[in-house]
């Protein structure tokens, strides 16, 4: 038995015993015993998943007591690097929520789904064939829906959002299904490592391809499957969104890496622009969703499609620059969609954790009412600050190198040799640099109107008596903000761990230079994070100590301002609220958001002249939502009414179906 089958069938048991303790202690140290237990079946992923990385093999077989072939988990180095991000985003939420979860959310049903929702997600990248992938695939989403009906019984939006995600689950299952049967089918087995590149350019791979990207796509929130992100996040108590925006999406991004580098790499050019498309559209609607949204779970839900629609993008555009005969720039193009995943699951983990820490701190995650937060709560300021300067791709964070590659990747994409560059590449390359360029500006206006109204603004009402969250909880927001800074000044280590998973060429594709930076020779660019810090200190030391010698001389507080500007009289109804600063946005973007405003004034008695008061409501749907699976519901409801008048509860009316039927079969079997 090697390390990694001991780790895999460490993971296996702790998630058992997490389980049983989760059944069998009090309620009163129930979360702390369940959370320490789930920490350490993730910490087991980690360790598995790091050995994977370091070379090492192995496998694990467990059989079933069914008539089925056994269950067999092998996982490749690029399984292993998704062990590490989705184990490592365990233990983060698990520690998070042995101070968060309370009530339900502290259940013992929600503790033993959460064990085994963490071992199927990390268990998903370790599967040797679809069989075992397929079981952990559904085995994530059932414990992922239990989970997020912990509090249905508090909000009756749960049970809805509950439904809504369950058949997009399902809605994905059954894809996948259809294309690892398509794929066993055509090969003659179910191993993935039996199916190869002879199948991608046959009429069966494309449909498996159509199949599985859909699928996978779905989990992964892109438009037009992405309807479960907003409905869902807002309702599963935050460590669970953190673990689903985090991790969950993690493996619907592995399992399209997986198709395009395992199991149908090679294919035909439009899969790559098919790809892209969907990736650059999901990435635009999903931030532009984000930027006018005040509901700060639903922002960063919203916030995830256009993170994963990123990821997308990269991975279409390797496919794309491969098959036009640009491998270095495929090979820059494919680090970057692993950079990025890696990336996200750092920041996203600590914004939704700070989502939580702020509504359990004030019981509100609508921006239009918070405020303030800076002084009350200052761990959950810095630690939310810098996983949102990672979102909006600000420099020194692991979000701004992994977009710098992705946009190296674009500007780069010319095949080498001076080999004329194909009408596709042409035209997708630059459109790429736009909708990232596009979508980094609108991510910057999102997270500055999340961070400057919840914690920069002026308290509110609901901020009065807001005090920061327990020990246990700031300790995972902080590991993760620092995750996220590490990456970000010292990419080097990552990247060229992330560059090994792909094996697409004999040459290193990453070597580190510097402190900690990252050389990519194959296009000749370089970044070195560590020096632009070390300018940033060099530059910030002379003005902070400016200020230390100065300020003692200056009264900290003036009772009154020589010139305030009005703003010692300000009154927090008389700053910005989330909506009036994403207004201008919304104007801008109005034929695709296609907002609707309801207008109400009050006059003053009978005067038509004097306003008492002026109440505007201004509402942003999903026009996904609205334009596309709104109508196929309600058809679907007119079909249900009209099958309803057909079983109206009259025996006669049913022996005469089953007459009528037996006729049917006699004269086809007659004919």
């Amino acid at each position: 038995m090697t390390a990694v089958t001991a780790g895999m069938l460490a993971q296996f048991v702790l998630a058992s015993i997490t389980a049983a303790l989760a059944f069998s202690v009090p309620a009163s140290v129930r979360a702390v015993v369940s959370g320490i237990a789930c920490a350490l079946t993730a910490a087991a992923g980690v360790v598995t998943g790091a050995l994977v990385l370091a070379g090492v093999e192995g496998s694990l077989t467990l059989a079933l007591a069914l008539p089925v072939d056994p269950l067999v988990f092998e996982p490749t180095r690029l399984g292993g690097l998704f062990m590490v991000v989705i184990s490592s985003v365990g233990v983060l939420v698990s520690v998070f929520g042995i101070g968060y979860a309370h009530g339900t959310a502290a259940a013992r049903t929600s503790w033993m789904s959460l064990a085994f929702f963490l071992l199927a997600m990390q268990m998903v990248p370790a599967a040797a064939d679809s069989v075992s992938f397929l079981l952990m695939w559904e085995t994530m989403a059932l414990c992922s829906t239990i989970l997020l009906l912990a509090e249905h019984r508090n909000r009756r939006e749960v049970s809805s959002a509950a439904i809504w995600y369950s058949a997009m689950s399902q809605l994905s299952f059954l894809l996948l299904l259809g294309g690892f049967g398509v794929l066993a089918a055509t090969v003659g087995s179910t191993s993935l490592a039996a199916i190869g590149s002879s199948v991608s350019h046959s009429p069966a791979g494309g449909l498996a391809f159509v199949l599985l990207i859909v699928g996978f796509g779905s989990k992964a929130g892109l438009v037009p499957v992405h309807v479960w992100l907003p409905r869902a996040h807002p309702e599963a108590p935050s460590h669970i969104s953190a673990a689903m925006s985090a991790a969950m999406v993690s493996v619907g991004a592995y399992g399209a890496l997986m198709v395009c580098m395992r199991l149908l790499h090679d294919g035909p050019l439009w899969w790559g622009l098919a790809i892209m498309v969907i990736g650059g559209v999901s990435a635009v609607y999903g931030i532009l969703q984000a930027s006018v949204n005040s509901n700060l779970k639903v922002l960063l839900a919203h916030s995830t499609t256009e993170n994963m629609g990123l990821v997308f993008l990269a991975i279409g555009a390797s496919v794309v620059l491969r098959g036009s005969g640009a491998t270095a720039a495929a090979d820059a193009a494919m680090l970057a969609a692993l950079l990025l995943t890696v990336s996200h699951a750092l920041f996203k983990a600590t914004l939704f954790l700070g989502a939580g820490a702020i509504q359990h701190a004030t019981g509100e995650v609508n921006l239009d009412r918070l405020g303030g937060l800076l002084r009350r709560m200052p761990w959950t300021s810095a630690a939310f600050g810098v996983a949102a300067m990672a979102a909006a791709a600000l420099p020194i964070t692991s979000g701004f190198v992994a977009e710098w590659v992705l946009l190296q990747a674009f500007i780069h994409g010319s095949p080498a040799g001076g080999a004329p560059v194909s009408v596709a590449v042409s035209v997708a390359m630059p459109l790429g640099v736009a909708i990232v360029a596009l979508t980094a500006g609108l991510a910057l206006l999102t997270f500055v109107k999340a961070y400057g109204i919840a914690f920069l603004s002026r308290p509110r009402s609901a901020q009065t008596t807001a005090s920061e969250v327990p020990v246990v909880m700031r300790i995972s927001m902080v590991v993760g903000a620092v995750a996220v800074l590490a990456v970000g000044v010292l990419p080097g280590p990552v990247a060229a761990t992330v560059a090994s998973t792909m094996r697409l060429t004999r040459e290193p594709l990453v070597y580190m230079v510097g402190a900690g930076g990252i050389s990519i020779p194959g296009i000749g660019v370089l970044l070195d994070p560590g020096a632009l810090a070390v300018l940033a200190a060099l530059i910030m030391v002379p003005i902070v100590v400016i200020v230390l010698i100065v300020s003692p001389n200056h009264p900290r507080r003036l009772s009154a301002l020589p010139w305030g500007g009005g703003g010692s009289r300000a009154r927090p109804r008389m700053q910005y609220t989330a909506t009036s600063y994403a207004e201008p946005l919304v104007r801008v973007f109005d034929d695709v958001l296609k907002p609707s405003r309801d207008v109400q004034v009050t006059h003053l008695g009978e005067s038509q002249y004097l306003v008492q008061r002026v109440q505007v409501e201004q509402r942003v749907t999903d026009l996904i939502e609205s334009r596309l699976y709104r109508p196929l519901l309600n058809r679907a409801q007119s079909f249900g009414k009209l099958a309803r008048r057909a079983q109206n509860g009259s025996i006669h009316l049913y022996l005469g179906y089953s007459f009528a039927a037996l006729l049917i079969i006699l004269v086809v079997v007659a004919v």
